[in-house]
């Protein structure tokens, strides 16, 4: 079975796939991020269900994305010549008027061509509908068309070559001379609707559509404003985090798969494909740093209907049209990726209490609205109810940022973001002219001010939360939200501390302290940007260059990381590619350029970081 980061991603902004290096694509589900897979071999290798193109024989792979682009290049080789595959998801033209509109085919599209030689090319497709769980039905509808069907779903598949179909698959053996190619689209339907061959689309047709997508991914990237050393890894971030966008409505999830194993053989295995405020808004406030307003708005949209109705009733999360009901439930027939179960869809964390919700928010609208967003009476008031809220909630514990499934605690990050969600409500009203009850807000959030910097200065750092003394990595985001300058003694401490305790070979486990859960699990790579980010604005330059090359080291072959690794192998866990970790390289980066270019705010100050990098972005214009 493939690992984690053997896979890349391909997607349409609706939804997404995952191609191994062996040209097989174990992963994808239709027509949403959030669908039933139609191929999930990832996560069963017998039942899952796969599409493979590649050349028999083959004994080396080199693969990359076509610049610019989310079209995936992969060149098998072998003794008599070599195979160039392009596969992608098809999006129609970027429309310039509603860029964060995409129109997509809900399709796959795969060409393979002899670039050397002669290749014999083998094409297997093997769907396994609705999480695998029953067999479809395989048939050709001409020489060159083919369907598969059963249930709420059907691919139709065209071919420019002859297709095989039996009672378990789709298939295809061709031998190509160089420069001659087979082209493969297969595209989801309902199954109640049929389709006769001549109403396939044409190879022509399916030409056209290569050249287009790649042309919308090329168009969409050049909006990216950051320049400088870490140009590369930054785009791919950005292009990676545009793909996992849900683009009907804005919405962003938190990665495009589920159950992918925090630890090999574990249970700690979840649902990943909903839309989560605080991931959203970080996401969304890294491409807002990279000039990327439209998505912005497509978001402040999506958030505006969700969310309608009563303050009190925001959740911490949603489906990506804006389900409140997410019921977790486990698939025992599948048998996990590498035997990691049990396999979840769903997620019970829906309806956990997070306090840290609404600093994400508030922060996020904050910087929306500094960016030339607007921010109307109307969203003014759901705001005003939001910081209500906090005043009477923030006392309480909670599950915190990790969605701890133990009992609530008195997170101390929970607290901090309480204090983010008051300062930035207070800072709306002052920024917009709106009226409110900012003595109340003020007060408390001195209040909640004084209840943190009592409990840190009493141990010298920041804990994880108030009735011990264990390190949690979220503590580093005390600097990064304005509450204390970067050089703080307390904020060193708790790096000082951090690293003592939470970092192995660069990377930062998030917590080591009891969560309800069995097992351990890796590195997390968003928590090892945040310590980066900390050292950065700490002017601790020698030592940030070295985390910073140990982490852009961590990215597979096309780029691309997950939510954790390793530390001693760097291999990746968890779900992939992870929307948080990609958001945290691209604001990372910039606080690092900024540092190289001497433009740091001075260090003896309290400042919001991704304010910071926002507004430096803006004046690269």
């Amino acid at each position: 079975m493939n690992r984690i980061q053997d896979y890349a991603l391909i997607g349409d902004c609706h939804s997404s796939a995952l191609v191994g290096r062996d040209g097989s694509i174990d992963w994808c589900a239709f027509p949403r991020f959030d669908s039933p897979s139609v191929f999930a071999k990832i996560l069963d290798e017998k039942k899952g269900g796969f599409c493979r193109i590649h050349a028999k024989g083959y004994s080396k792979v080199q693969r990359s994305y076509s610049p610019d682009t989310n079209v995936l290049e992969t060149d098998f080789h072998t003794e008599d010549g070599i195979l160039h595959l392009q596969d992608c998801m098809p999006v129609h033209p970027l429309d310039p008027t509603r860029p964060a509109r995409v129109t997509a085919y809900n399709s796959i599209l795969r060409k393979a061509t002899c670039t050397e030689g002669s290749v014999h090319v083998e094409v297997m497709i093997q769907a396994a509908f609705e999480y695998g769980s029953f067999v479809p039905r395989f048939r050709n509808t001409s020489a060159t068309t083919a369907e598969i069907t059963g249930g709420a779903d059907a691919l139709w598949i065209t071919c420019s070559h002859p297709l095989n179909s039996n009672h378990e698959n789709i298939s295809a053996a061709v031998e190509l001379q160089e420069g001659e190619s087979l082209i493969l689209e297969l595209q989801w339907l309902p199954s109640i609707e049929e389709r006769k061959p001549e109403h396939h689309p044409t190879i022509g047709d399916l030409e056209t559509r290569l050249k287009q997508t790649r042309a919308f991914w090329k168009t969409w990237i050049n909006g990216c404003k950051y320049t400088g050393p870490y140009e590369e890894p930054i785009k791919r971030s950005a292009l990676a985090l545009k793909a996992m966008t849900y683009a009907p409505s804005g919405a962003v999830v938190a990665a495009p798969t589920t159950s992918l194993p925090e630890q090999i053989g574990g249970e700690r295995n979840w649902d990943y494909r909903y839309t989560w405020i605080r991931d959203s808004t970080l996401t969304l406030i890294s491409l807002m740093i990279l000039g990327f307003k439209a998505e912005a708005d497509a978001f402040r949209h999506w958030l505006r209907r969700t969310s309608a109705g009563r303050p009190q009733d925001l959740q911490i999360m949603y489906g990506i049209d804006g389900r409140r009901s997410l019921p977790e439930q486990e698939l025992g027939h599948l048998a996990g990726h590498r035997s990691s179960r049990p396999v979840r869809i769903g997620n019970g964390a829906v309806k956990q209490l997070q306090l840290d919700a609404y600093g994400s928010l508030l922060q996020a609208v904050y910087l929306y609205a500094k960016l030339g967003g607007e921010v109307s009476p109307s969203n003014w008031e759901y705001l005003a109810g939001l910081a209500d809220i906090v005043t009477g909630r923030w006392e309480l514990p909670d599950q915190g940022i990790w969605e701890i499934r133990d009992k609530p605690r008195h997170f101390i990050h929970s607290k901090l973001l309480c204090w983010v969600a008051l300062d930035r409500a207070v800072k709306i009203a002052e920024l917009h002219g709106f009226e409110g009850p900012l003595d109340r807000w003020s007060l408390h959030r001195d209040n909640i001010r004084n209840y943190l910097m009592e409990d840190a200065t009493r141990k010298g750092w920041f804990s994880q939360h108030t009735e011990g003394d264990e390190a949690d990595a979220s503590s580093l985001l005390v600097p990064a939200m304005g509450f204390l300058p970067p050089t703080d003694p307390l904020v060193l401490g708790t790096i000082e501390k951090i690293r003592a305790t939470l970092e192995n070979k660069g990377l930062v486990y998030r917590y080591k302290s009891p969560d309800g859960l069995k097992g351990e699990e890796g590195g997390f790579l968003l928590c090892s940007f945040w310590l980066l980010d900390a050292l950065i604005h700490a002017r601790k330059l020698k030592e940030s260059r070295t985390l910073l090359e140990r982490l852009i080291q961590l990215e597979n072959d096309c780029g691309l990381y997950a939510e954790e690794a390793i530390p001693d192998t760097g291999e990746a866990l968890g779900n992939f590619p992870q929307a948080f970790t990609h958001m945290a390289l691209v604001t990372s980066c910039t606080h690092w350029t900024a540092a190289l270019e001497d433009h740091l705010p001075p260090a003896k100050s309290a400042y919001d970081f991704a304010e910071f990098a926002m507004k430096l972005m803006q004046e690269r214009k």
